[in-house]
């Protein structure tokens, strides 16, 4: 099981802050896909952090870890 966080737009497009997911996919890219597919939204402009810390999309994942998925910020 790992626990998904998401910000800003994306949390609005899902609908939720918070996601957690039984199956743990093996890298960050397969877990994006997931996310992708499930949730028809568009992740190649975010970054990802596992466990506060950002992370490739090869990295591997693991069972309770934390990923949040952080869109680009503009600001003024």
């Amino acid at each position: 099981m790992i626990t998904l966080l998401f910000f800003a737009h994306l949390q609005e497009a899902i609908g939720e802050e918070r996601v957690v997911l039984p199956n743990v996919p093996q890298t960050v890219n397969a877990l994006k896909q997931e996310v992708e597919k499930r949730y028809h939204i568009d992740l190649k402009q975010v970054m990802v952090a596992v466990n506060e810390e950002y992370a490739r999309d090869d990295q591997t994942l693991q069972p309770g870890d934390i990923v949040a998925f952080i869109p680009p910020v503009s600001g003024g």
